[in-house]
């Protein structure tokens, strides 16, 4: 089961888009999401509802992360089932070094799912 409201925010390093490494500390209002693969429809449905809704996202504070997790250790740190190549499709909203939402599968329809996301972190910046 993935990490839950109220545990702790893992540390975690990881590479970015730029290959460079980054360790997020979650002080800040952060998303980070996972989803089971590129280029199916769902998961490109989701990644482009993010992409669109970033500045609004930036406007809050918060950092948003789709990242590439090749060797599986973002995922464990945050309890996130891996099976094979596929992960499982979750939602972190981070702050204060905490987890403060999650959304999974089981509660989630990639569309709108940015938006409501975007609500969620808009309640933990204020």
């Amino acid at each position: 089961m993935a990490l839950q409201p109220g545990d702790p925010a893992p540390e975690v390093t990881a590479r970015n888009q730029a290959g460079e490494t980054v360790s997020p500390a979650f002080a800040e209002p952060t998303v980070l999401y996972f989803y089971p693969r590129d280029g199916t429809p769902g998961c490109t449905l989701e990644a482009r509802e993010f992409e669109a809704d970033i500045e609004s996202f930036r406007r809050t504070g918060a950092a948003v992360y789709l990242l590439a997790d090749p060797d599986g250790t973002v995922a464990d740190a945050f309890d996130v089932e891996v099976q094979g190549d596929f992960v499982d499709r979750v939602t972190f909203v981070l702050a204060d070094g905490e987890v403060h939402e999650v959304v999974d599968a089981d509660t989630m329809n990639p569309e709108g799912h940015a938006a409501d996301v975007l609500e969620a972190v808009e309640a933990v910046a204020e």
